[in-house]
């Protein structure tokens, strides 16, 4: 698979993918203005991981929040979320070259987003006397989301899926950090819940663009196996966040009672 030309676009989301330089993956250059002629769809694999991140198999447990330690140790969990979910809209840019100029525009700034979650994470974790790379990683979201298909079925994993959940999340890990005495982190918290309201509103647009409705069995036929409904939810349900990125009531009625087939269903 030969990389596209370097000042594109393509190119600056296929550096950003491969680079094993932390200090790139916090501080990327500026994306070029330029996007590539014809170009080929290029479904990366893995991406580059730098030296200070440890990168585990098994599933990793989030820890009490009543230690510092605790608390860096599920926000450095957090800042590797946000850096998988800038790689994987670089990596949905590469993918699906045919998909509309301005949904793989829309990409390229929702990562942007994503790195300045990164870097305002990194400020956090130094503020509990910790570091990147103090801490194990797993790369889960990039076990599943190449999986996709299509560029429906990613705004349907990444926009209205994990960014739809971490609405959910971040209110509630805000209340946890709140309770913990930690007003920093909480506000953390809900800034980047606040921010992925926009990108849960792109992935309602361009699903419903893409399909035709925003219907909750289209999307839920869209996510590739094995993920499920389950794993988009936190509960509870942040409605008024879900509702003003776009999610209508019926949707958000199906995705809260949502329950896996019983075997042999």
């Amino acid at each position: 698979m030969l990389p596209p030309p370097p000042d594109t676009v393509e190119g600056w989301a296929w550096h950003f993918i491969h680079t094993t330089s932390l200090e790139e993956k916090l501080a990327p250059s500026e994306v070029p203005d330029r996007w590539e002629v014809r170009p080929a769809p290029r479904r990366v694999t893995r991406p580059g991981r730098p030296a200070e991140l440890r990168v585990v198999g098994k599933a990793l447990k989030v820890r009490g929040l009543a230690s510092a330690t605790g608390r860096a140790r599920v926000l450095h969990t957090f800042l590797h979320h946000e850096l998988q979910a800038a790689e994987l809209m670089a990596w949905a840019l590469l993918a699906f070259p045919n998909a509309p100029g301005e949904l793989r525009a829309g990409l390229a700034r929702i990562a942007w987003d994503e790195v300045r979650h990164m870097r305002m994470y990194v400020e956090e974790i130094a503020r509990l006397g910790h570091r990147v790379g103090d801490f194990a990683v797993r790369d889960w979201f990039w076990e599943r989301v190449p999986l996709c298909a299509g560029p429906e079925a990613f705004v349907a994993t990444m926009g209205l899926g994990f960014e739809g959940a971490n609405l959910d999340h971040s209110a509630s890990f805000a209340a946890r950090f709140r309770t913990a005495g930690d007003e920093a982190g909480a506000l953390a918290q809900e800034r980047v819940g606040l921010e992925e309201i926009g990108h849960v509103r792109f992935g309602a647009r361009w699903f419903s663009e893409l399909t035709g409705s925003l219907a909750f069995d289209a999307w839920r036929a869209r996510l590739p196996a094995p993920l499920s409904p389950m794993l988009m939810r936190g509960k509870p349900l942040r409605r008024d966040a879900r509702a003003r990125a776009g999610m209508p009531p019926e949707f958000l009625d199906r995705l809260d009672a949502w329950q896996p087939p019983s075997p042999g269903s």
